[in-house]
C-alpha cells in the first residue's frame, strides 16, 4: 500500500506554513484523540497518522528532505548526498543526460550495456533496514519526570531454517532460466553477449519447495522485551527514538530504528496546559480571608505557599519552575494553584453564629449589580 501524503493527512497543501501546520495539527489531535474515540482502532491509527505528519512537516530539516524524496527521504540512515548523485547517475544511464541522451538501442539502459560486455548484472546492494513504530501509555507525572519502562515488540528476522532463502533444504532444482549455466545470452551471431542469470544470481540453481518454517516469505517474527527510557517532557502525540531497534539490514548494513508513540494518561488533580501544570487546591474561609501559609503537593514533593489576606475562590498563585520540563531544552513551565475556599459543612449553632458574623462583614449584596 502506497504512503499516505503528509500534506494530505493534515489537509494542507505543500505551500502551508509552520503556523497553519501546527493549527492543523491541534484541530486533527482533538478530534481523533484516543481519550475522545475509547476503543476505536480506526481513530487510534488516524492519531498516529497525524502524529507523524506533524513530527516531520514541523521540523525544517525533515520538511524539505521529504519535498524532496518523499518517504525515502526520512528513513532512517538516508543519505541526501548519495541520493541526488545516484540521481544524476539514473538520468544518465537512461539516456536522458549524458553522452547516451540519443537512446541505447536494443538496449534498455547503460547497465545492459555493460552487462552484456562484462558479464554483470545489477545486484542491490546493502539496504538499511526499516523503521518500526510502537505506542507506550504512560502517566502525566511521569511524563513530566521522565521513566523507564519496559516493551515488547514483535521484530522480524531473516528466517534461520532456511537461512533467508525461503526454500526448503535440500529442494533445489536447476534453474529454468539460464539451464543451470548461470548465465544468460543476448543476442545472436558474433555480436552476442552473456550476462549472469537474474533469477539464480550465477548459481544455476534455485529452490522449488518453500521453506515451512515461513512459508517461503523468508522471514520470521520474533518477540523481544525491551527497556526504553522515555525522557521528561513528552506529551501525547511526541515519537521517542530508540536507535538500532528497527527492522534488520541486508547485505551487513545497519538496522531500521524504533519509534516509540507516546500516550499520556490524564491525572486526576494536574491539569497540563502547554508546559504548564493547574492544581486545584482548597482553603479555608479563614485562610482566604485572613491570609496565611499552605502546604501544596507538586511533582517535586511538597512546597510551602503563601495565601495573600482577602484571596477569593478561583485566585491563581504561581509557584515558578514546578510545570512541565521542555523536551529539547530549555526552561521549565511552572505550577499555578487555583484556591477553591471551602464552607463548613457542620450546621452547629456555634457555626451557624460564626457564619452570620462573616455575613454582616459582607456590608452589601454582593450580586446587586449583576446583570445580563
Amino acid at each position: 500500500m502506497a504512503a499516505k501524503d503528509l500534506y494530505q493527512v493534515l489537509g494542507l497543501g505543500r505551500s502551508a506554513t509552520q503556523e497553519e501546520i501546527k493549527k492543523a495539527y491541534r484541530r486533527l489531535a482533538r478530534r481523533h484523540h484516543p481519550d475522545v474515540n475509547p476503543g476505536n482502532k480506526d481513530a487510534e491509527e488516524r492519531f498516529k497518522e497525524i502524529s507523524r505528519a506533524h513530527d516531520i512537516l514541523s521540523d525544517p530539516e525533515k520538511r524539505k528532505l521529504y519535498d524532496e524524496f518523499g518517504e525515502q527521504g526520512v528513513a532512517a540512515g538516508f543519505d541526501a548526498t548519495r541520493a541526488r548523485a545516484q540521481s544524476q547517475r539514473y538520468e544518465w544511464q537512461q539516456g536522458t543526460a549524458g553522452p547516451f541522451a540519443g537512446g541505447f538501442g536494443r538496449y534498455e539502459n547503460l547497465e545492459d550495456v555493460f552487462g552484456d560486455l562484462f558479464g554483470g548484472a545489477a545486484r542491490p546492494g546493502p539496504q538499511v533496514g526499516q523503521d518500526l513504530e510502537t505506542t507506550a501509555e504512560i502517566g502525566l507525572l511521569d511524563a513530566i519526570r521522565g521513566v523507564s519502562t519496559q516493551l515488547t515488540i514483535e521484530r522480524p528476522e531473516p528466517c534461520a531454517a532456511c537461512a533467508g532463502s525461503g526454500y526448503a533444504a535440500g529442494s533445489e532444482a536447476v534453474c529454468p532460466e539460464c539451464q543451470g549455466r548461470g548465465r544468460v545470452q543476448l543476442g545472436r551471431g558474433p555480436i552476442a553477449f552473456g550476462r549472469t542469470c537474474a533469477r539464480c544470481g550465477g548459481a544455476g540453481r534455485v529452490g522449488v519447495r518453500p521453506c515451512t518454517t515461513c512459508n517461503g516469505t523468508r522471514q520470521t517474527k520474533r518477540h523481544e522485551r525491551l527497556s526504553v527510557h522515555i525522557p521528561a517532557g513528552v506529551d501525547t502525540g511526541s515519537r521517542v527514538r530508540v536507535a538500532g531497534k528497527g527492522i534488520p539490514g541486508s547485505g551487513g548494513a545497519a538496522p531500521g530504528d524504533l519509534y516509540i508513540l507516546v500516550h499520556v494518561r490524564p491525572h486526576p488533580l494536574l491539569e497540563r496546559r502547554d508546559s504548564d501544570l493547574y492544581l486545584d487546591v482548597p482553603v479555608t474561609v479563614g485562610e482566604a480571608s485572613l491570609g496565611g501559609t499552605i502546604s501544596v503537593p507538586t511533582p517535586d514533593g511538597q512546597v510551602r505557599v503563601r495565601v495573600p489576606a482577602g484571596s477569593q475562590s478561583g485566585k491563581l498563585l504561581r509557584i515558578r519552575g514546578h510545570g512541565v520540563p521542555a523536551l529539547k531544552g530549555g526552561s521549565r513551565g511552572d505550577l499555578y494553584v487555583r484556591l477553591m475556599v471551602q464552607v463548613p459543612s457542620d450546621s452547629s449553632e456555634t457555626v451557624r453564629q460564626a457564619i452570620q458574623t462573616v455575613e454582616a462583614a459582607y456590608g452589601k449584596d454582593l450580586r446587586s449589580g449583576l446583570q445580563l
